[in-house]
């Protein structure tokens, strides 16, 4: 029986993790380093949130994506035999999709796995770099759409905060998670930089003001679709 882990389980709670702080652990490929800021279950099958890293000349074996899964490159390019994918890409490699990731020149990503159920999810490859930023309605802030569809609840964007915005208040229903990609922002509770990724549980609410201004990764209602932990 494989030995189940928990790295950030409850979601009930508020969780900020500076990924620059943790170490890259190794992953059975031997090219391919990883910090994982979620798990539960497995070590190698369950539900997890990384940052990813592939060295120079890396690969990883061919496999399957059980419950899919979800990558936004970070830095470098990211191939499989399905194309090669530059920093700003998204894809969505749903239920049922099978693989053999490499890098020729290093990349790293953020990728979330086992957390996309369905059979009817579509594949998703876009450069986010070509899409027009969109104002949200709220004063300072706007977005690019990366993944919404009908009949799941998770949304998945990019979000900027403009130079001195201050947006009081932001609530998530359905909870959230985000992760800095550029700038900063803060609340009462401090400072997120680049590397940071942060979970909001369900009803919760985020008060973030920046000065320089802050891009970042944003999925809104994905905890639907994540288990407990038992502890």
């Amino acid at each position: 029986m494989s030995e189940v882990e928990d790295i950030n389980g409850i979601l009930s709670v508020r969780v900020t993790e500076d990924s620059r702080r943790m170490p890259w652990t190794e992953s059975p490929s031997g090219s391919v380093w990883r910090k994982r800021v979620h798990l539960v279950g497995p070590p190698e099958s369950g539900q997890v949130t990384s940052i990813v890293r592939y060295v120079t000349d890396s690969n990883f074996p061919a496999h399957d994506h059980p419950e899919g899964e979800e990558i936004l490159v970070l830095e470098g390019v990211f191939s499989d035999e399905h194309g090669d994918w530059p920093a700003g890409t998204y894809l969505l490699n749903p239920e049922g999709f099978r693989h053999t990731p490499f890098s020729k020149p290093g990349c790293e990503l953020l990728v979330k796995l086992r957390q996309f159920p369905g059979l009817d999810r579509r594949h998703v490859a876009v450069n986010a770099n070509t899409i027009a930023w969109k104002s949200t309605g709220r004063p300072g802030e706007s977005e690019k759409l990366l993944y919404a569809q009908d009949s799941y609840l998770d949304v998945t964007r990019m979000v900027r905060w403009d130079p001195d915005t201050d947006l009081k208040e932001v609530e998530y229903e359905g909870g959230a998670e985000l992760y800095v990609l550029d700038g900063e922002f803060k609340d009462e509770l401090g400072e997120y930089r680049i590397g940071t990724w942060l979970r909001i549980p369900r009803g919760g609410t985020l008060r973030p003001r920046t000065s320089r201004g802050c891009t970042l990764y944003c999925k809104t209602n994905g905890l639907a679709y994540l288990n407990e932990s038992a502890a």
